[in-house]
């Protein structure tokens, strides 16, 4: 019997108002309303239940009567009034309905198959340009969902045919370089000619030719998403410098720079090293305390995010959280960050390039998606930042990073031979195919098409019964290695568990989602909630009662062998198999030119002008300064009870935390700081000085709020445009250089890290690429929390100091975005004097000496200085500003960015004490805090340059994304 629940919400019809909203941003209108009267969502049921059983879903399952009210209906019966129901297309991965199909099975009701939808109603006399809007950009989005008019009829539950056995084989032993290109272009595997010659080479010597889950295999591996090619691959560089061209060739960019930079810092460090595990796992692993490692990894989700907001956050944020619990033998999520980078949520609809979709839909869509998966996996999102720039249109960047635990004698994996190859957790479906190579391509205005098959959608509480069977076999000791299905799913898992050793799969025994699939779609699908384990045989038994009582699947789907071989079987028959050595390190090496032209000459410098209160805030009012509180709010941080300084803090808790604290073991002291770096603006003056700068600022941050900067580790995120541009690619490698330098100037190791490049939109008329973007992530470890403090002032009639030195560097700064300006001199890290200052300011904070501290980032002294009295609801008179910096402009003083910088409030008692410890650095006493409600600052001759009341500072930061 086939059933549909339709479901209306009793007053406000939210998603109906959320779709008129939509289209009247895209055509500058008011139709909206007039196009769409009513939405609805809903549920087709198929099974062998009749109205009884039914209705009893809709009553305890389906539908909450208080806020809704419902129709239960068959197919066959006519829509009353002109609508259109949206669907999820076949194989689109639908948690919604998998949860309700589990229920039913514990209401012993014998469902089927459920498919969710949505239905708008409105108007059938719909004008073509109104419609084209209104189906494709509003109502559905095409990669994942397709629109029915009327009801959807049986068919549409149909998510797979039978699948009949026949292997392919691709002749790409005869193909001509035309031929191999054209070979890579349409199969979507992402591979240029000197590596699909490398293949060629490799199968004309095996004297026979490839099969398409080989291609597919060897395309996923070699893929720049899990090989890092450019990053790890020789490097040509021409440096023009005023005394001439510097050539310099780089064998492995990673490994001499982030990578060379942690080797050194560990050999330094020598007994006293505290990093366990370094770019060797699925994340960073350095010690905590007795009986914990802290281990952390960030990931990027920027394709699919571009495609498919919603899911490609979701699964950005699931499959980050997979990393910790695949490293060691699995390490428990504690927190979650985000970062995201974004164009302008005003961006004119009609400048949107063909296939891009618009920045609030997308902004919306990202945020929805990383709500949803940790908050309904029980783990708190603690700490983040968002950045705008028209930049970022095409390709949106989402980071997603995820903080865990693992006990320290389950650091070490090695599966055996004879172990078991055994998948757990979600089946296997159509969703993420292609996701590895489609992550290496830059967009194109056909993404959206081409594309949609690369997008999945996950299902948060299926990955966190996942999570606790993990957790419960580790401690079991039931299995010797574990990875995440991720990027490739099997074929990345099995072939890099197994690189070491060999394995062989039988396809046909992996849990499929529905019928239909090919044994190549198996094998590279990235179907999400997946890990795969290494099972000895003898405990096989214990792991699968253990599974079940869960009610998490678990299959054995092969075994680890010492052959050196992946082997590939599907229904008795030999579909691929390929030497391990040459999966892994076959992959020829291709000479990169890069190139770094010669230094700006006389950028102009920045013009003042006597305006700064109208500037403050309009800075303050600026998308990636103003509040995130409407996203901050959607979170949970307190999740797990650990969250010891929030995201949001203040006498209202609605101030700018400058980093997040987290106590991972209940009842411990112990905390770990969680802040970020990122400035993407100054890498148009100099990559090199923006790393620096977004070192400086992750570390400044944690350093904030109390973390041990001789205890604090980073993560470094490339995120970059097209690196076959020489000039590109040239920025990339001072980007890396400056990570170098700047991370043993301050004795940081990195521990881990992800690139994502081609991040680049191409059409007809249009190429936008993004600007250079480093992301740094810092944990910095806290031996006291309760020694930590917030950035907002705490009572009147402390002491205001600035820390650090004011230099004037306006180049890329808020001031200059503000005034329209494009000159100046970009911030740069002073490497002698900057972790002297942070080691100093620690004792401090350690000492008890600084009620609050904030760091001077975005805005410079005035932006942190409003944020602190606005977020404590204690005034301030500023009244020493001349001598911050004695020779430079009021406003220099005011809005440089110049970084290694913090305003601290102390209390009159510990100022000797503080004057001290920072004697030879860089101190100056500006003011005091004062009960009124104000911010006063004066400038060099003594009349105030700014006077504004706190409400209205605070109102020009909130407004903006007051949503």
């Amino acid at each position: 019997m086939l059933w549909e629940v339709e479901i209306a919400p009793i007053g406000r019809d939210g998603d109906c108002e959320r779709v008129q909203e939509e289209f009247n941003l895209l055509t500058h209108s008011q139709r909206g309303k007039e196009l769409v009267v009513a939405a609805t969502r809903g549920f087709l049921l198929e099974g062998e239940i009749g109205e009884i059983d039914a209705r009893r879903l809709v009553e305890e399952l389906l539908v909450d009567p208080l806020l809704e009210t419902s129709q239960l209906t068959s197919l066959q019966t006519a829509l009353p009034k002109p609508a259109v129901t949206v669907l999820l297309k076949p194989g689109v991965m639908d948690p919604s309905a998998q949860s309700v199909l589990d229920a039913a099975r514990d209401f012993q009701i014998r469902l089927t198959a459920v498919r969710t939808f949505r239905r708008y109603y409105g108007p059938t006399d719909i004008s073509a340009t109104d419609r084209e809007v209104l189906f494709r950009k509003v109502l559905a989005n095409d990669a994942i969902e397709q629109i029915v008019p009327g009801r959807p009829q049986a068919d549409h539950l149909s998510l797979g045919k039978s699948y009949s056995f026949k292997l392919i084989e691709v002749p790409i032993r005869n193909l001509d370089d035309a031929g191999l290109v054209k070979l890579s272009k349409e199969g979507m595997l992402a591979l240029n000619l000197e590596e699909m010659k490398t293949i060629q080479a490799h199968f004309r010597e095996l004297g026979r030719d490839a099969t398409d889950i080989e291609l597919e295999m060897i395309a996923q591996t070699w893929s720049e998403h899990c090989s890092h090619k450019t990053l790890k691959g020789p490097i040509d560089l021409v440096e023009h410098t005023p005394q001439g061209p510097k050539i310099r060739h780089i064998k492995n960019l990673l490994r001499e720079t982030v990578f060379g930079a942690t080797q050194e810092i560990r050999k330094k460090l020598g007994a006293e090293d505290w990093c366990v595990s370094v770019f060797a796992d699925n994340a960073g692993v350095v010690t905590f305390d007795e009986n914990y490692h802290a281990c952390i990894k960030v990931e990027t989700h920027n394709h699919p995010s571009a495609i498919e907001p919603y899911g490609g956050a979701n699964t950005g944020l699931g499959g980050v959280i997979r990393d910790p619990l695949g490293t060691g033998l699995g390490a428990k999520p504690v927190c979650n960050t985000d970062v995201f980078c974004f164009a302008s949520p005003d961006f004119d609809p009609a400048q949107l390039p063909a296939g891009v979709l618009h920045p609030r839909r997308v902004m919306k869509g990202v945020v929805a998606g990383v709500r949803d998966y940790g908050n309904r996996m029980g783990i708190p999102t603690v700490n983040g930042a968002v950045i705008f720039d028209e930049r970022y249109l095409a390709n949106p960047l989402v980071f997603c990073g995820t903080i865990g635990l693992i006990p320290v004698n389950r650091v070490h994996k090695e599966p055996k031979p004879g172990d078991y190859i055994v998948a757990v957790g979600g089946r296997t479906g159509r969703d993420g195919i292609h996701g590895a190579t489609f992550s290496s391509l830059e967009l194109t205005d056909a993404s959206e098409v081409e594309s949609g098959g690369a997008v999945q959608i996950g299902n948060a509480i299926a990955e966190k019964k996942v999570m606790d069977v993990i957790l419960q076999a580790r401690d079991l000791g039931l299995y010797t290695a574990i990875t995440d299905c991720g990027a490739g799913g099997f074929s990345s898992a099995v072939g890099e568990m197994g690189a070491e050793l060999g394995a062989a799969v039988e396809l046909e025994k992996c849990p499929l989602k529905y019928e239909g699939l090919s044994y190549t779609e198996i094998w590279i699908s990235e179907s999400q909630e997946r890990m795969v384990l290494a099972v000895p045989p003898k405990n096989w038994r214990e792991l699968q009662q253990l599974c079940a009582s869960e009610g998490v699947e678990a299959a054995i789907i092969g075994h680890f062998e010492s052959t050196g071989k992946l082997k590939l079987r599907y229904q008795g028959h030999s579909v691929g198999e390929l030497e391990m050595h040459f999966l892994h390190d076959g992959r020829p090496d291709v000479v990169r030119p890069a190139e770094v032209p010669p230094p700006a000459a006389n950028l102009p410098p920045l013009k003042f002008h006597d305006k700064p209160q109208e500037t403050l805030a309009k800075i303050l009012a600026c998308y990636s300064v103003c509040s995130k509180e409407w996203i901050i709010r959607q979170y949970d941080h307190e999740v797990q009870g650990g969250s010891v300084i929030k995201p949001l803090v203040g006498v209202v808790n609605d101030g700018p935390s400058d980093a997040a604290v987290v106590m991972p073991v209940l009842g411990s002291q112990k905390g770990l700081a969680i802040g970020c770096g990122i400035n993407p603006r100054y890498a148009d003056f100099d990559s090199y000085a923006a790393a620096a700068c977004a070192i400086d600022e992750a570390l400044r941050n944690v350093v904030a709020v109390g973390a041990n900067p001789s205890k604090t580790a980073i993560l470094d995120n490339f995120c970059w445009g097209n690196c076959n541009d020489p000039l590109i690619l040239g920025s990339l490698v001072r980007a890396a250089d400056a990570c170098k330098d700047v991370a043993l100037a301050f004795g940081t190791p990195f521990v881990s890290g992800k690139d994502s490049l081609n991040n680049e939109y191409r059409s007809a008329d249009r190429r936008i690429s993004i600007p250079g973007t480093l992301l740094i992530t810092a944990m910095g470890q806290v031996s006291d929390v309760t020694r930590c403090v917030t950035m907002d002032f705490k009572q009147p009639g402390n002491a205001i100091y600035v820390v650090g030195t004011t230099r004037n560097e306006m180049g890329g700064s808020h001031y200059a975005l503000v005034t329209g300006q494009t000159g100046g001199e970009v911030p740069r890290v002073d490497l002698s004097a900057a972790p002297k200052l942070f080691a100093t300011l620690h004792t401090a904070i350690s000492k008890g000496l600084v009620r609050s501290c904030h760091d001077c980032s975005e805005g410079g002294l005035a932006v942190a200085l409003a944020e602190m009295a606005f977020a404590g609801g204690i005034g301030a008179d500023v009244v020493h500003l001349s001598g911050v910096a004695p020779s430079l402009p009021d406003t220099v003083k005011l809005f440089s960015e110049s970084p290694s910088r913090f305003v601290l409030e102390v209390e009159p008692g510990h100022e000797k004490e503080l004057a001290e410890l920072f004697a030879g650095q860089a101190l100056m006493k500006l003011g005091s805090t004062v009960k009124e409600d104000r911010l006063r600052i004066a400038g060099e001759n003594g009349e105030w340059l700014i006077w504004a009341k706190l409400r209205e500072l605070k109102d020009a930061w909130q407004k903006p994304l007051k949503w």
